[in-house]
């Protein structure tokens, strides 16, 4: 049973990073060359998997059950409580509208071209939150089942992919320099949020148990399974187009008529779109379960029906506003999603993990020494904040106009 668990709890973590942006990164990264894009993603994952070990180290002196919310204000207090709440539900609550608005797009035209009938476009939104807001309400374990199937349908679309692009794969476009250095200040806020799962490390614990050694690997194997699956799209996108065709490439959607017409295949086109919806489903799943749990604690309810549906409504009812009344606000919020994610992933790690470890060497306690630390100490600590704070200047920077936004 718990063996089974860690799988599925890996594969919450891998769902929940591989979202419909990475197919995003050839774009993001076009100018950057093959060599220069994989050093940033390496970097990147080695960061947020450092930081979501912190996340560990934090839980394991805490109740299983205990959201950012808890050991925030444990650590923290109020004013920690706060920051941490108030970036959690912005980030959070961004991504959901982004779902529901963009899942419920291509839901009402999948209905509309399966019925024949004219559905209005709130109509899939409204479908898709009810339908996940379900899914999440029954619990973790309802989450992670219908999360395998999803990963595995996922994972076979990815390798008819492989398997249609390799062949036009060319070695001379992996050798390809940045075209400019202000470029790689410009990608670094899209390949950092392609690896926020952070958000649903604490049900994780909650789901899993707090066994220190089964959690660290979930993360682990969990953040490498994205990592592993970015590489191979990088070589593939980088490797079958020139340099020069991807930054010409108008978005997402020129990219993927390109790819279709170097590989003569139309399925190549529908691949991509299939890739993209199950990316978005597992992504909402992760991301929504994470904040499901996150009100819980919050509000302090308990594991019943009728307080679970009240707790549903309270992660879902918002964002599914948002997404029908004020579409621009999130569009706009998810401009700040580099920056909210940065405080959520590394800022607030990093902070209550040195306040924990000096709070116990001041009261002379064994408990750091005897239980889990992540390796590097306060080194470690300090890197990760100053990655956190140049994540965050590229972000302002972009928004400034100083460099370009990608």
């Amino acid at each position: 049973m718990q063996k089974n668990k860690t799988i599925g709890s890996m594969l919450i973590v891998a769902g929940t990073t591989i979202g419909a942006g990475m197919l995003a990164l050839p774009i993001a990264s076009a100018g950057l060359g093959f060599t220069t894009a994989l050093l940033l993603i390496l970097a990147t994952w080695l960061l947020m998997t450092y930081t979501a070990l912190l996340m560990l180290e934090l839980h394991q002196y805490a109740s299983k059950e205990a959201t950012l919310n808890t050991l925030a204000k444990r650590i923290l207090g109020k004013k920690g409580q706060y920051v941490a709440n108030f970036s959690m539900v912005f980030l959070f609550y961004a991504l959901c509208a982004a779902y529901i608005a963009g899942g419920g797009a291509q839901l009402q035209e999948k209905l509309s071209a399966l019925t024949n009938m004219e559905i209005a476009p709130q109509a899939g939104s409204v479908l898709l939150a009810l339908l996940v807001a379900t899914i999440v309400t029954l619990g973790t374990s309802t989450v992670d089942k219908l999360n395998r199937v999803l990963f595995a349908i996922k994972i076979v679309v990815l390798a008819s992919l492989f398997f249609v692009l390799t062949p036009y794969v060319r070695g001379q476009h992996l050798l390809d320099m940045p075209v400019e250095q202000g470029l790689i200040i410009s990608a670094l806020p899209v390949i950092f949020t392609s690896f926020g799962f952070h958000g649903s490390i604490p049900s994780i614990v909650k789901y899993v148990g707090l066994d220190i050694r089964t959690l660290r690997k979930v993360m682990i194997v969990g953040a490498s399974l994205p990592l592993v699956i970015y590489i191979g799209w990088q070589l593939l996108s980088q490797g079958v187009m020139a340099q020069s065709a991807l930054l010409n490439s108008e978005g997402l959607p020129g990219f993927v008529a390109s790819i279709s017409n170097i590989a003569h295949s139309p399925q190549v086109s529908t691949f991509v779109t299939l890739f993209a919806d199950l990316a978005l489903a597992t992504s909402f799943l992760g991301v929504s379960l994470g904040l499901f749990d996150f009100f819980a604690d919050a509000f302090k309810k308990r594991n019943t029906v009728s307080e679970r549906v009240i707790t549903a409504l309270i992660t879902f009812l918002p964002p599914l506003g948002f997404a029908l009344f004020y579409p621009q606000g999130f569009i706009m919020a998810l401009g700040y999603a580099a920056i909210a994610l940065v405080v959520l992933a590394i800022f607030l790690p990093v902070t209550m993990v040195w306040q924990q470890r000096k709070t116990h060497q001041t009261e002379g306690n064994n408990q750091s020494a005897d239980g889990y630390q992540v390796v590097g100490g306060n080194v470690g600590l300090i890197c990760a904040g100053l990655c956190g704070v140049l994540i965050i200047s590229a972000q302002c920077l972009q928004m400034l106009g100083v460099i370009p936004a990608l």
